[in-house]
């Protein structure tokens, strides 16, 4: 064990990460941790179980009711009320072949529905909601019926989910809600389920739960086509927990308190935070906000009213907090005042809001606080990798978790990862062909990115991110392109007036982008109308002359062909989630936005250039 105090910084335990290496004669690279694997659960609730013994009257979960107040569940609570969800799913023949879906969002009647479900050993797959409130065909949702051949769907407001509940569930499947139920469907009220008499029939499932037993299906994205069902068993989730717990020792020494909005039906949410809170005895308040300009309001009342003692958010959340806390002295000070770790995923953490973050925690505790990125993906439970001590840039993240095997095969320029261990999902559910393309010979799960050494000749000193194997490409004189450096170059040179970039080039002779704005920055330059839409934006005078001032700069930077950006067009539509350019964890799928735009990618390469592409200038006038 460590405790990290360099440079000014707060203390706090973080296990040790040692690795040995080794390679084989095809040139694989083998990189494992020296520490063995502790014992874990048999299954989360054995978890809760524990804890509501050790602490019944102690939170595991609040929300805000209807009258903005927090509404606390205790663990003594959930483990009754999940006994009495568990004896209705058996009641009505539940199973994997016939599980419970889960169609809205983080709050208490999803997490008890949730733990009703394993304590019952029947699955339940939390789909995104913006498959039922965002999407206008409901088609990502159909599909997920069909593979899923659901025995029971939640929906917390039946009115909210009407129009997708009446077009995704059979007849012969019933319907539970929270509140308004929805006519023609067969459906009960939440209520129902709370109040069923459980039976020696619940223990009896419990018991028979292992290991082996699904406790989820968790969706991947859906980037690169319909959503695969990933199984999620319950050594997955446990010994996870066990994994997160050895690198993230504090977690140890007193019960984590959260304050957390990510989503549930994801493995960040609803597996890593949801599954520390239960593990280590921990309180979660569910953040009612977003990392939008709207919902990062709700974000701070919550954060200016808790003190979270661990704090989890991906790179956009951390920058529009980070602009609150600029003006808001009592947020800082209370975000700032037990926090021990901030963990960011999902994508680069920019230089500027890292340094912010530094700053903010110097002015409230007078030392900075850890920043640390973790690495994993639904099919890994998710956590596979993360640093334990100070790093001063994004990308690193770090060594393999304990009992986790990592390989680094050379492919093309790079070094492709897969991954082998106990976290490691079996497969996709009902997709036999896909499972065994995911898999290599030696039973190592294809993640498909890439990684490299901080330093080629110690292996100890982590590795880095380096982008996904399929997506870099030739220019048409041969040069490679980095798809994953380029477009982090490109969002760092227009922050923060671009969310996205497209990157084009295939076989062409330049590096052009597609762009797309960040609308609500956008809005902030001066001498742009306050409520310009995308469209407007796309042509304003203001905007344009900035982007093109950004771009030069970044042409002079650029030291080759392969990260020359020579033209950009900025889009005046947003990402569809119908059309798959988007998915509902908000990033982008640049094959979908290319198919759909090309059009426009052919106008970064017209002769003479069309007006509304801005092109690189790489001398001063």
């Amino acid at each position: 064990m460590t405790i990290a105090m360099q440079g000014g910084l707060r203390p706090v335990r973080m296990g040790s990460m040692d690795v040995e290496t080794s390679r084989s004669a095809d040139g694989a690279i083998y990189i494992r941790s020296r520490a063995a694997l502790p014992g874990y659960a048999r299954s989360l609730v054995d978890s809760l179980d524990d804890w509501a013994d050790k602490a019944p009257d102690r939170t595991l979960f609040a929300d805000r009711g209807p009258d903005g107040e927090w509404r606390r569940l205790s663990y003594a609570e959930a483990r009754e009320r999940s006994r009495a969800i568990a004896q209705y799913l058996l009641d009505r023949g539940l199973s994997a072949e016939r599980p419970l879906v889960i169609l809205s969002g983080n709050g208490l009647k999803h997490a008890l529905a949730a733990l009703g479900a394993m304590r019952a050993g029947i699955p339940y797959a939390p789909v995104s909601p913006a498959y039922s409130l965002v999407s206008k065909d409901h088609s990502k949702l159909k599909y997920i019926f069909e593979l899923l051949t659901p025995g029971l769907v939640f929906a917390a407001d039946g009115g909210a989910f009407a129009d997708a509940l009446k077009a995704v569930v059979p007849d012969d499947v019933g319907v539970v809600v929270a509140r308004s139920p929805v006519d023609g469907l067969t459906t009960a009220l939440f209520d129902e389920m709370i109040a069923t008499m459980p039976t020696s029939a619940v223990d009896d499932a419990h018991s028979a739960v292992t290991a082996d037993t699904i406790a989820k299906f968790l969706f991947t994205s859906g980037s690169t086509g319909m959503p695969k069902a990933v199984i999620n068993t319950q050594r997955m989730v446990c010994c996870n927990q066990v994994m997160i717990a050895s690198a993230l020792a504090f977690l140890q020494d007193e019960p984590p308190v959260l304050v957390d909005w990510l989503p549930w039906n994801h493995t960040a949410g609803g597996n890593h935070n949801f599954g520390i809170t239960i593990h280590n005895g921990g309180t979660m308040y569910i953040d009612d906000g977003s990392p939008t300009p709207g919902g990062i309001e709700r974000t701070v009342r919550n954060l200016t009213e808790i003190a979270p003692t661990v704090y989890f958010n991906v790179p956009k959340g951390f920058e529009l907090l980070c602009h609150h806390m600029s003006a808001n002295e009592a947020l800082r000070q209370n975000f700032y005042s037990r926090l021990q770790l901030l963990q960011y995923a999902g994508a680069g953490l920019s230089k500027h809001v890292w340094d912010a973050l530094e700053s903010h925690a110097i002015a409230a505790t007078g030392q900075k606080v850890m920043i640390i990125t973790g690495y994993g993906s639904t099919e890994t439970a998710p956590f596979a990798a993360t640093t334990t001590w100070p790093v001063n840039r994004p990308g690193e993240i770090g060594l393999p978790a304990h009992g986790l095997e990592l390989k680094l095969v050379p492919n093309g320029e790079k070094l492709e990862l897969r991954l082998r261990g106990p976290s490691i999902t079996p497969g996709y559910w009902r997709q036999p062909d896909k499972t065994a393309e995911s898999f290599d010979e030696e039973g190592f799960y294809r993640i498909g990115d890439a990684l490299k050494f901080v330093d080629p000749d110690d292996a100890g000193k982590g590795l880095l991110f380096d982008g996904r194997v399929s997506e870099d490409f030739k220019l048409s004189t041969g040069t490679w392109v980095n798809l994953g450096q380029v477009r982090g170059a490109i969002v760092a040179a227009f922050a923060p007036y671009v969310r996205d970039a497209v990157l084009t080039g295939l076989n062409r002779n330049h590096v052009g982008a597609l762009l797309f704005l960040d609308v609500e920055a956008a809005r902030s330059i001066p001498g742009v109308a306050r409520n310009a839409n995308e469209k407007a934006l796309a042509h304003d005078p203001a905007l344009r002359a900035l982007l093109q001032e950004r771009l030069n700069d970044l042409a002079r930077r650029s030291t080759g062909s392969s990260n020359f950006v020579a033209r950009v067009i900025v889009l005046d539509t947003p990402p569809s989630i119908d059309a798959s350019e988007m998915t509902d964890k908000g990033s982008i799928n640049q094959r979908a936005v290319m198919a759909r735009r090309h059009e426009l990618v052919e106008d970064l390469y017209a002769e003479p250039v069309p007006p509304h592409v801005i092109v690189a200038e790489r001398t001063r006038k």
